[in-house]
């Protein structure tokens, strides 16, 4: 019997785990929906959701992935055999976000090369669109591979490779201790010298000047819970993964604690970064900021690169930022192939390195399609349901399973043991109607939107093609694997009698 890994320091286990959490949404997601909800009153219904939502259900998947000692599909088949289809569920999940999320990688790793001469030209959006991706008319058209996006795709596969490869505390953990200090200090000089330029403090105002009617609106409360819920990579696996690695003694309440502050304190921080960016540019050019402002794909790779031609030294600027944004997404793509090592692992008990193997090797091989001229419209299809349906659904069946068909009295009880600050009631109703109530609503709209109209104008064809049949494929992967072979090896010693009816 193998023996699991452990996390070299606690300091280490953070790292990966604040790396996990602070992604490419942190950067281009997060400071959008400050601006259109409400301002700094966004801030309100944001740090309630952090309390009331991503802090408990972050102790929730740290404890479980401790206390049972596995990647997703053995937590929850060691809880019942009967839900280790569920785990299934969350790794493939998972893996298709690898896919797809790896090219953003890749485009960014591009961008950083082509700011050291703003290869982008004096009109990003045609480069970006035209020269760089050959954007065809359809995800049906996928056009040819597109070169350059190939060649940084695989490197960016051949990093998370060398990450995995090497283990948790050899691979995830040096890495993570490397890229967390370096993405900080990456923002704060760009912040340093980005608030000095003309402009710069517009744009803070126009970020953070607080509309508090905007509290009134329960859609900023839902976009508030979905920004954490999205942010804090909970409820598909990676966290328990991780948490997975923890020794017997770990402080799993602080450590959550800490992980959901400092990837809330980044969102922020990043919120500061871009709109700096945003009040100069529209000084620049004369206009507002709410005519610069923008979110996603378009921020990072068409609205900054247009601001940075018009700064001084762009050079400097066009590095930092789009190294600031690989590494952000490197963390992120390394906690996500974790996910399904650690799956193949436990359950067919393969050696790291070959799991690690046949992983990045497949994943590279659909991650092709991506790289197309029509990728961006694929990956913008795929996007859309795996994370309103794929992620939801995981996050929300979890939180009911767990919350109510589970002695969650128990899990608090473990937790509490080992831990500094203690969990009580407020967790427990917290887990049992807050944060089932908003993922469920959520859930609800998604379903209506996309069930009353095809998402973003797309065919029929194309969303069924590549948005509904990726959850079917998940769902029939997730019960395929539940029944297949003998199950996991109970390394923990864990019964059953965590269930409520065992």
């Amino acid at each position: 019997m193998q023996k699991r890994e452990t996390w070299g320091s606690r300091t280490g286990f953070i790292m990966a785990a604040v790396g996990s959490a602070i992604g490419l949404g942190n950067i281009w997601r997060f400071p959008y929906m400050v601006y259109e909800n409400g301002g700094g009153a966004f801030l309100i219904p944001y740090f309630v959701a952090m309390l009331a939502a991503g802090v408990p259900f972050m102790i929730l998947e740290f404890g479980l992935g401790q206390k049972f000692k596995g990647s997703a599909p053995k937590v929850f088949s060691s809880i019942s055999k009967k839900w280790e289809w569920l785990g299934w569920w969350q790794v493939m999940v998972s893996f298709i976000i690898t896919t797809y999320y790896v090219v953003v990688v890749a485009w960014a790793i591009n961008y950083f090369l082509l700011a050291f001469n703003q290869g982008w030209t004096d009109a990003p959006k045609d480069f970006f669109f035209g020269e760089f991706l050959g954007l065809t008319d359809s995800p049906m058209n996928m056009g040819g591979v597109q070169t350059s996006i190939l060649a940084a795709t695989g490197a960016a596969w051949l990093m998370t490779f060398a990450a995995v490869f090497t283990g948790v505390k050899s691979g995830i953990e040096r890495v993570s201790k490397i890229f967390m200090p370096l993405l900080f200090l990456l923002v704060f000089i760009f912040i340093g010298r980005g608030l000095m330029l003309p402009g710069a403090v517009d744009g803070l105002n126009w970020l953070f000047k607080p509309d508090f009617h905007a509290l009134s609106d329960g859609k900023v409360w839902a976009d508030a819970f979905g920004q954490i819920f999205y942010s804090l990579s909970i409820g598909f696996a990676i966290m328990l993964s991780y948490a997975s690695y923890l020794p017997k003694d770990s402080d799993i309440n602080n450590n959550a604690c800490m992980t959901v502050f400092i990837n809330c304190g980044f969102s922020v921080i990043s919120g500061i970064m871009i709109f700096s960016v945003l009040g100069y540019m529209a000084n620049q050019q004369g206009v507002p900021v709410s005519e610069v402002a923008g979110s996603g794909v378009g921020l990072a790779f068409i609205t900054l690169p247009t601001a940075i031609n018009l700064m001084p030294a762009p050079a400097f600027f066009g590095t930092l930022f789009f190294l600031a944004l690989t590494v952000a997404g490197l963390s992120s793509m390394i906690s996500l192939a974790e996910v399904v090592v650690s799956a193949l692992i436990d359950k067919i008990a393969l050696s790291r390195k070959i799991a690690a193997t046949i992983f990045c090797v497949l994943g590279f091989l659909v991650s092709i399609a991506f790289t197309t001229g029509g990728g961006l419209l694929l990956l913008d299809i795929v996007d859309h349901f795996i994370n309103n349906f794929g992620i939801l659904m995981g996050g929300f069946i979890e939180i009911i399973f767990v919350a109510w068909f589970c002695r969650l009295d128990d899990l608090r009880n473990h937790v509490n043991m080992t831990s500094e600050i203690k969990v009580g009631i407020l967790w427990l109703n917290s887990l049992r109607f807050v944060v089932p109530a908003m993922l469920g609503f959520m859930l609800v709209s998604n379903f209506i939107g996309d069930l009353s109209s095809n998402y973003g104008g797309y065919s029929t064809s194309a969303t069924v093609a590549f948005g509904w049949s990726p959850l079917v494929v998940c769902l029939i992967f997730g019960v395929v694997c539940a029944r297949s072979g003998e199950g996991f090896v109970n390394v923990s010693g864990v019964n059953r009698s965590f269930m409520k009816r065992s």
